[in-house]
């Protein structure tokens, strides 16, 4: 699906981190990490290339807001992954960035950032996981 595409993931949570890093890897893409703090996801994102990525926006004591700006300065398509409700602000600069709540299944994670990377290159995101047979 994701054609050796390389994934930021940007997650704390050990556990979650793997388990979007295993389901990246089935799913034929590349992980780019996984970093746990933003200083690591910026680090990484400015030493490697990145095609997209998954943002937990609350790292460690941090908000991911510096690693959001350089993504869409880039026009990297991402989805912040979180279990906090972001303030008003942050909901209006990303106006566009799904947010996609916590638990959620990696491959439902997964889906919504290939919609993104499909949008971002001008291709029909649900034509194309249809065919492919991913759930939406």
């Amino acid at each position: 699906m994701f054609s050796e595409a390389p994934i930021l993931i940007a997650e704390d949570s050990l556990y979650l981190s793997l388990d979007l890093s295993s389901a990246v890897e089935e799913m034929d893409g590349r992980v780019v990490g996984p970093a746990s703090s933003v200083a690591e996801a910026l680090t990484l994102l400015a030493r490697n290339e990145v095609a997209a990525a998954i943002v937990d926006f609350r790292l460690g004591d941090q908000d991911a807001t510096a690693l959001a700006r350089q993504l869409a300065e880039r026009r990297v398509p991402f989805v912040i992954h979180t279990a906090l409700t972001l303030s008003r602000d942050v909901c209006d600069v990303y106006a566009d960035v799904p947010v996609l709540m916590k638990p959620l299944q990696p491959t439902a994670v997964l889906t919504r950032l290939f919609d993104e990377m499909c949008k971002a290159r001008g291709a029909p995101p649900h034509q194309i996981v249809r065919i492919l047979g991913i759930p939406s």
